[in-house]
């Protein structure tokens, strides 16, 4: 396996265990477990260190993709760019996290107060998240670009083959 392929096999996971964790933090909130409120900051962390995984092998990646017909460096820097904005956020919700579940076996008082705020970041996370997803697809899935640069004979032979 090549950095693309570790890459690719990697960068799925800083979007996913965000949305895992808000699932189990509300989980946590609705049935009033500490339990699961604390593995949900635990998943929020192993976010963070699968943000340091993507991150790591995004150079490596890089570096293959370039040499590959039709990508272009403007979507790889958009993409590099928006990654280190969303890697430095998931850092955040870790380190935000490891506090979170310090102060729910320390602070009780406070700690409903980190739930809460630890789901809302987390959702603005997702968003950014969501952002570094796309413009990564973009890199290599011309179908999902804004303005779609799939050539007319392309559109025409799947015009064609739905006929």
């Amino acid at each position: 396996m090549n950095e693309a392929h570790w890459h690719l096999v990697v960068n799925h996971l800083p979007i996913i265990f965000p949305i895992v964790g808000i699932i189990i933090m509300v989980t946590g909130l609705i049935s009033k477990s500490d339990a699961v409120k604390r593995m949900a900051y635990m998943i929020f962390i192993i976010g963070a260190l699968a943000s340091i995984a993507a991150m790591n092998t995004g150079e490596g990646a890089e570096d293959i993709a370039e040499n590959i017909s039709g990508v272009t460096e403007n979507f790889i820097e958009t993409h590099e760019e928006s990654a280190e904005k969303f890697a430095t956020l998931t850092y955040v919700l870790g380190g935000f996290s490891l506090v979170g579940l310090w102060v729910s076996f320390k602070q009780k008082f406070i700690s409903n107060f980190f739930n809460l705020a630890t789901i809302v970041f987390a959702l603005v996370v997702l968003f950014f998240g969501k952002e570094t997803g796309t413009t990564g697809g973009e890199i290599r899935h011309t179908e999902i670009r804004s303005g779609s640069n799939i050539p007319a004979q392309d559109i025409q032979r799947i015009e064609n083959d739905d006929d």
